[in-house]
């Protein structure tokens, strides 16, 4: 199984001299199965960038995993060019809209209305299928297993375990480790915190032994009081769950779109000293364009 990034910033697309290293492009994850199978996992701006290595291999068929329907995971895939050519396959699946009532298809469809883009998601040339999961609903690729869990952001988003030839990647889309919503004192406070608890172990349980966490890793543990309750995590709670988790390569992504590569690895640097590697903890990497692991 080979996992390559193409997209590694979260909230906003974040071009320039500054983040040359690391790339500005939002969350997209190329993964191919022993057999060849490609799965992606998430349609940031990144995917434009792979839809263009992907001309000669035509006709595909791509399975894309959306993690959830936020912009910055979704804005790329008007633009993923074998859509617009007949022959190619291309199965989309993610969580249901329970706020406005909508399956996958309606929603992403939105972002190709004509207000917003010239070429209407009816007009596309490829065969389009939408796949509107349910948690843990497991969904076979050629020789490769996905399964989903939601994770804890605003909006309903799946994690994504993809195992294939006894290897397993994890991908938590964005995330928050839950924490409790009440105060001590409130009677709710209780009950709440048997729910966050067996929550959490049960993200833990889920992705136990992974060979690959790509974790949401948005803040420093400085910022987030101010962000709490946006839905990221920090490099603290990604390394508690990477150690708890028993994984064996933890690499954090969602870079915070106004870090600098400079200042992503300082920030980088700093988090390692202050967890100095013990034995069985993961490797931990900073996800960059372009990164490639073989597994």
């Amino acid at each position: 199984m080979k996992v390559k990034f193409w997209g590694v910033r979260g909230s906003i697309p974040s071009p320039g001299t500054k983040t040359v290293r690391y790339g500005g492009n939002t969350s997209c994850i190329e993964i191919r199965s022993d057999a060849g199978a490609l799965i992606i996992l998430d349609a940031g701006t990144g995917i434009f960038p792979l839809s263009q290595t992907l001309l000669p291999e035509m006709p595909i068929t791509a399975n894309i995993f959306i993690t959830h329907t936020h912009w910055d995971h979704i804005q790329g895939l008007p633009f993923f060019i074998p859509t617009f050519i007949p022959g190619n396959t291309i199965r989309l699946y993610g969580a249901f809209d329970p706020i406005m009532q909508n399956d996958l298809r309606n929603v992403l469809a939105r972002q190709m209305e004509y207000c917003y883009f010239p070429v209407r998601e009816s007009e596309l040339k490829a065969t389009m299928e939408y796949h509107t999961l349910r948690e843990r609903q497991v969904v076979q690729v050629q020789d490769a297993t996905v399964t989903n869990l939601f994770m804890n952001h605003p909006v309903l988003n799946f994690g994504y375990k993809i195992e294939c030839g006894g290897k397993t990647v994890f991908f938590t889309g964005d995330h928050e480790p839950l924490f409790n919503i009440y105060d001590p004192e409130d009677e709710d406070y209780d009950e709440y915190a048997s729910f966050m608890n067996q929550k959490n172990e049960g993200i833990i349980d889920f992705i136990a032994g992974c060979d690959i966490l790509i974790a949401d890793t948005s803040y420093t543990a400085e910022e987030y009081p101010a962000k709490r309750g946006w839905g990221h995590g920090t490099y603290d709670t990604s390394i508690a769950v990477g150690r708890a988790a028993a994984v064996k390569q933890l690499i954090f992504t969602h870079h915070e779109p106004t870090r600098s590569d400079e200042r992503l690895e300082r920030i980088y640097q700093e988090t390692m000293e202050r967890y100095p590697h013990q034995l069985g903890d993961p490797i931990c990497l900073l996800a960059r364009e372009g990164l490639e692991i073989t597994l």
